[in-house]
Formats: C-alpha cells, structure tokens, sequence
C-alpha cells in the first residue's frame, strides 16, 4: 500500500464530513438568512432617509431611530384604520351575502333558464365534506395558528434589529468589507453599494406613490359607482397593481369587478373598463415620469426575475426580485462594452421582398457556374459571357 493513500482517505472523508456538516448547517439556517437578507434589502430602502438627516447633523443611529419610529407609526396607523375599516365592511358583508347570494341566483336563473335556489344551495354546502374536514382542521389547529404568530412576531423583532443595525452602522459596514479588498475593488464595492440604495429606494419610492395614485383614481371611481367597500377596495387594487407587475392589475381589479357585478353587471363592465384604460395611463404617462431615474427594466424582464424570486425565495422573493435584477442590470452596465448599431431596415423587423433581386442573384449565380464549367472544359466563353464580365451587357444589336 502507498504511503500517501490512508493519508489521502481520511483527507477525502474529512472533506465530506466539512461538506455534510455545512450543508446541515445551511438547512438549519436558511430561515435565519432569509431574514438577513429581508433587513438588508430594507436598510437599503431607508438608507437616503438616514443619510439625509445625519447630513443635517443628527446622529446616524438617532436618525435610524426616528425612520424606524415614523414608519411603525405610519404603519399602525394605516393598519388600525384599514382594520377597522375592514372589519366593519366584512361585517356588512356578512349580513349582506345571502342578498348578493339571491340576486346571483336571479341573473343566473333569468339568462340560462335554471331554476335555482339558495336553500338548496346552503343544504348542499352545509352537508359537504369538504365543510365538516374544514370545520375539524380549523377546530385541531388553532394551537398551530397561536404559533405561526408567534413566530411571526419574533421574525419581525428579527428583520426590524439587523435591519436598524445595517442602517446605523452602514459607514462602519462598508469599511469592514472594503478593508479586505485592493483598493480597486473597493471602488467596485462601493459604487454596486451606491447603485443598490438608489435602486432599491427608488424602486419603494415610486411604487408606492403610485399605489397611493391608483388607489386614490379607483376609490372615486368605485365612489361614483356606488359600489360597497369602496375604500377597502381601493387599497387592494393600489397594493395588488403595483407591487405584482404586468399581471398584478388585472389581478386587482377582479375583486372589484366581482362586487361591481352583484350590484348592476354593467358596473362590472365600467369597472373593466377603467382598469384597462388606467393600466395604459400608467403605462405610457405615469411609469416612465416616475421610475425613468430609479427602476428601468423590461416588463418581461420584471415579471420573470418575479417568477424567479417567488420560486426561490417564496414572497420575499417576489419583493426583493426586482431591485435586485435593477441592481445588478445597473451595475454590469458598466462593465458591458456597447456599439452603434447599423441603420439596417432588417434591425427595425422590416424584410426586403424583392423577388427581382433574388431572381437576379439566382440568374447571377448560375451564368458563374456556367462559366466555371466552360473554364475547366478549356472552352472559351461565349461573348455575351466576356461582355458582362468587362461590364458589358449582352450584345443585342443596337447601336
């Protein structure tokens, strides 16, 4: 037996315990890291607030400290009054779901010639199975329930402290990482650095503002229409719409569609309507006045990195996804050496369809061959063939 062989074993199963153990390790802190990575995408948001006052003199954990307490403010706020708000409405609609019932029932019965009933539809929904093993999953599970928010409240304390820390010693954070790195690098960190609080702030910024624009434009539309659940619905779509791109919309305005049908069905339409025309309003006027300096990126491209992020990172990712993908699209952009493109009609999607040019080229062609033939057989060629190629044409006895 060599010598090095039991030293080369016990080295490889000493790289696959290393290896085992970390992968054990990284299972058992996934959750921990999401976590992480969640407060340092909102470090990241708050970091031209905090920059902002520090500038003006404050100190910068103090000034972390004021952001953190505006937005929990600001937060309680809106949830108390959406939530109560909410409640209220959910209440009404409670009562009001045997009405809304019956005139479904009605419509259904006065287009398609059925004869329904709600009695009969609440017999059958009350003697379903599916009813009763809810009923049982729901009565076995609140202990599970209790838990989930439990644990919620604790990831939460968890996000909102590395989420303050990474925002108070965001100076101190940099310098830590630059210290290992040449000083080229270093220039490299910072600016990727930069461009992700520009992308990611931004990004927050102007979505929501124009969550609060479509809510506001919806509300009075659904106001005007006099349709239940105006405000609470108003907040869906602005919330829905913007922070779930391309299809987040149409998503949206489905809820208040629903409702808009059991008042008048052509509410519902109006409310179609609406959505579609707000959508390219926004779309064409609104989006690129507000995102042109912060979040530029392709829908196609947006709604994949969503996709990407949800299967990934479940919510979270979706959130994160498209800063991250406006970070990094904005960061190799100077790495990415670009050139003028030819005027080309075949850059902008138009085909040349000139059947006289291919039949000229195809003719061409085969006079060449023709040639090549003569050529190896030690013929001579043909005047009309010596003509054209002086640039001649054929001699056709005209003067």
């Amino acid at each position: 037996m060599p010598r090095w062989l039991p030293r080369a074993m016990v080295l490889a199963l000493a790289l696959v315990a290393v290896f085992q153990l970390g992968s054990w390790a990284f299972h058992q802190l996934i959750g921990l890291l999401i976590n992480i990575l969640i407060a340092f995408f909102l470090a990241l948001a708050i970091e031209p607030a905090v920059s902002w006052m520090a500038s003006k003199g404050l100190r910068r954990g103090f000034a972390t400290f004021l952001v953190f307490l505006i937005t929990l403010i600001a937060v309680a706020g809106f949830v108390t009054l959406l939530g109560s708000m909410l409640a209220g409405q959910i209440i009404k609609m409670v009562e009001d779901f045997p009405a809304y019932l019956d005139s479904v029932i009605s419509w259904i019965n006065t287009t398609f010639h059925t004869e329904l009933k709600r009695v009969d539809i609440q017999e059958g929904l009350l003697r379903s199975d599916w009813l009763k093993k809810y009923v049982q999953n729901s009565a076995t599970g609140v202990l599970d329930v209790s838990a989930q928010v439990l644990g919620g409240l604790f990831q939460l304390l968890t996000i909102a402290l590395f989420s303050f820390y990474f925002a108070a010693d965001g100076p101190r954070l940099r310098r830590a990482l630059c210290s290992v790195l040449p000083p080229a690098r270093q220039a490299e960190v910072l600016r990727a650095w930069e461009i992700a609080v520009d992308k990611t702030g931004g990004y927050l910024y102007s979505r929501g503002l124009m969550a609060l624009i479509s809510g506001i434009a919806h509300y009075i539309l659904l106001e005007y229409l006099d349709v239940p659940y105006a405000p609470a619905l108003a907040v869906w779509v602005g919330l829905v719409s913007q922070f779930i791109p391309t299809i987040g919309t149409y998503l949206a305005g489905a809820l208040p569609m629903l409702i808009a049908f059991t008042i008048n069905p052509w509410y519902a339409l109006w409310v179609l309507v609406f959505v579609v025309v707000y959508q390219q309003f926004e779309n064409y006027m609104l989006q690129p006045k507000l995102t042109a300096k912060t979040v530029d990126i392709h829908p196609a491209v947006a709604f994949g990195s969503v996709i990407a992020g949800t299967a990934l990172l479940g919510a979270v990712g979706a959130l994160i996804a498209i800063p991250a993908i406006a970070t990094l699209q904005a960061f190799l952009g100077a790495y990415v050496k670009r050139y003028d493109v030819t005027d080309d009609p075949r850059v902008h999607g138009h085909r040349s369809r000139g059947s006289g040019n291919l039949l000229a080229r195809v003719r061409r062609r085969l006079e060449e061959q023709v040639q090549q033939f003569e050529r190896k057989r030690g013929a001579k060629p043909t005047d009309d063939s010596a003509k054209r190629d002086r640039g001649q044409g054929p001699d056709d006895g005209t003067s």
